[in-house]
């Protein structure tokens, strides 16, 4: 029950016996509880749109900055608009038959893909390295502070001389645990916000041990050192697992170019000399050899191929997330290139 419920069931509950009943003002008692409602009814409306999907629509690019999911609300649709909206323009305009004679309707197909998947990929980028950013100048941080309380220096004028430094993506998030720390604030729910407002596995991994250890009675330029240690070692780990998954992830980028390669000499050499070859062939009217040739069509194997490149460049790409950064959404950035390359190649060169 909120507070809300409370304050009415207050009002509206029956006295019981020996209770002195309050006098009833009349319009003057009304009013205060209209304003009580309308008060009620603004903080209720004002917690709604600070989460979920009423957040979303209030703060759409905050929202998106924060969270690059959330761009698949506005993505999604715009590419199946597209999609569906090129489908009916195509059937409506050429006919049925045009969707097997014209690549118009893959044309639409790429767009709306590339639509769907370069938002997010690009948030999820910017957002990757902003993790990267943070989770690399931590050691320091938590070292940094470290070593100014072991000089002597309060906790809180520590945090503010570092405060002044610079550590990337983390400067504005310690320049706000500062300002905490000088309002008054304990230094373990300080640290609690400031691993909150980061949001990075390994910062709310370093913050949960100091916060523990701080409130337990530990000696904080201790537990400050060896969080700086953990996350070290933690952020090398995390950059020898991408430095050593490299290597396979440039074989998934070069087989795809491979790909288009042999597709191109075999569509340019072999399947166009044998589709010359038949037409020469239907032109001498010489059954036997007519039935020898058969008819090679050149435009559905060219159209077979760029759907099969179409569907390896979006999958290596996400194999490519996968092995070098272990997330399928980091490997959008890829998907998306390799399927505009791809694009481009049956359109304009192969």
């Amino acid at each position: 029950m909120g507070f809300k419920d409370l304050f009415n069931d207050f009002l509206n509950r029956k006295p019981t016996d020996g209770e002195v009943v309050p006098v009833d003002d009349g319009p003057e008692s009304d009013r205060f509880v209209e304003q009580d409602q309308e008060i009620f009814g603004r903080i209720e409306n004002r917690r709604k749109y600070q989460e979920g999907f009423y957040r979303f629509l209030k703060h759409p690019v905050r929202v998106m900055m924060e969270e690059p999911y959330t761009v698949l609300f506005i993505s999604v649709p715009l590419a199946l608009l597209l999609f569906i909206g090129g489908f009916v323009s195509t059937v409506s305009s050429y006919g049925i038959g045009a969707l097997f004679t014209t690549t118009m309707i893959d044309d639409f197909f790429v767009f709306a893909l590339l639509i769907a998947i370069v938002p997010l990929a690009l948030l999820d980028f910017k957002e990757a390295w902003r993790i990267s950013s943070v989770e690399a100048s931590l050691p320091n941080f938590f070292r940094d502070v470290a070593g100014m309380n072991d000089s002597g220096m309060t906790l809180p004028h520590a945090i503010h001389i570092v405060s002044e430094g610079e550590y990337g993506a983390l400067t504005p998030h310690i320049r706000k645990l500062d300002t905490e720390m000088s309002w008054g604030v304990p230094f373990v729910e300080a640290i609690k916000r400031f691993g909150k407002t980061v949001k990075t596995p390994l910062a709310e991994r370093s913050v949960d041990l100091i916060a523990h250890a701080s409130s337990a009675g530990g000696d904080v330029s201790e537990v400050l050192r060896a969080a700086a240690h953990d996350a070290y070692e933690f952020f090398n780990l995390q950059s020898e697992r991408k430095n050593g998954m490299m290597i396979y992830m440039i074989i998934i980028l070069m087989s795809f170019f491979v790909f288009l390669f042999v597709i191109g000499v075999l569509s340019g050499t072999f399947l166009t000399t044998m589709a010359e070859a038949g037409e020469a062939v239907a032109a001498s009217g010489s059954s036997s050899a007519q039935s020898f040739m058969g008819n090679v069509d050149l435009f559905l194997y060219n159209r077979i191929f760029s759907h099969s490149a179409l569907i390896q460049g979006l999958f290596s790409g996400l194999a490519a997330g996968i092995m070098g950064e272990g997330r399928v959404v980091a490997g959008l950035k890829y998907s998306a290139i390799m399927v505009f390359i791809a694009w481009v190649a049956f359109r304009f060169i192969i």
